[in-house]
């Protein structure tokens, strides 16, 4: 009796319809994505969900000191998993990544000393995203890492079209000298710890940002150093002897507030 109850049991659990229909989860495509600007090509990394039938906004990211390097990268497919179309811009030229302080110091400074150039790179990384079939083209955000984040500040400063702009540990040198009205969201994560960041100057930044217009909030991170998302910062600060530091509670705390930020300015 006990073992046909049990068939039984097991022949209904068999007809039961399914709970919930099948979704195909995101399936990350990058690749390079060349551009071009006063007689120069720069090689990006764009990264969409290729399973997506529908255009998503458009993310810039742009890279630390370091160059288009794999780690910029891996924030562009971590991003396009999410539901964004994320490029990575190219900065220095021909994807070109420095192995040495020195390099790295050499090219960032190049760019930030020639601001017009440099806004003419976004502008052309910009236009070429929006033309892209998978991006939705009226909104679209910028993330900056370091010297990236020093850029995607003065890109806010300089009222370019962004919904949002966010760094994480950057740099808040203004080369921007005619700022513009920005009503976006500006999102500054900086490290409490951080002696490369200077206080006033990023208290500057921020206020200059304010007047122009954009809701700005700048986040201390206690304990956390320079670089703090970067998993790679304590083997670079041990090769370099720089004041690095990679914080996992302040990497994960932030990058969170920046997907929430991105889904206001964004989605909603």
């Amino acid at each position: 009796m006990m073992g046909r109850l049990l068939l039984a049991s097991l022949l209904s659990l068999m007809c039961l319809p399914a709970l919930a229909d099948e979704v195909e989860g995101p399936h990350v495509q990058g690749e390079t994505f060349e551009y071009a600007t006063g007689g120069q090509t720069y090689q990006g990394y764009l990264a969409y969900n290729a399973s997506d039938d529908e255009p998503r906004p458009g993310v810039l990211l742009v890279h630390e000191w370091w160059g288009l390097n794999d780690y910029i990268k891996h924030k562009a497919d971590q991003l396009a998993a999410l539901g964004f179309v994320a490029l990575a811009v190219d900065m220095y030229g021909d994807g070109k990544v420095a192995q040495h302080p020195q390099d790295a110091k050499a090219f960032s400074s190049q760019v930030m000393q020639d601001w017009p150039s440099a806004r003419a790179r976004l502008e052309a990384a910009m236009a070429a995203l929006r033309e892209h079939p998978a991006v939705r083209e009226d909104r679209m955000a910028a993330i900056g890492y370091c010297f990236g984040g020093g850029v995607v500040m003065n890109m806010a400063l300089a009222g370019m079209p962004l919904e949002a702009a966010i760094s994480f540990h950057g740099s808040p040198t203004q080369v921007v000298t005619n700022p513009q009205p920005f009503d976006g969201l500006v999102r500054i994560y900086n490290g409490q710890d951080d002696s490369l960041v200077d206080p006033e100057a990023l208290d500057s930044m921020a206020t200059a940002l304010t007047e122009d217009g954009a809701d700005v909030r700048v986040v201390q991170y206690p304990g956390a150093k320079h670089a703090f998302t970067n998993p790679d910062a304590d083997r670079l600060a041990a090769e370099n002897e720089l004041p690095l530091g990679y914080d996992a509670a302040a990497d994960a705390a932030s990058w969170q507030a920046a997907l929430l930020t991105l889904d206001k300015a964004l989605n909603q």
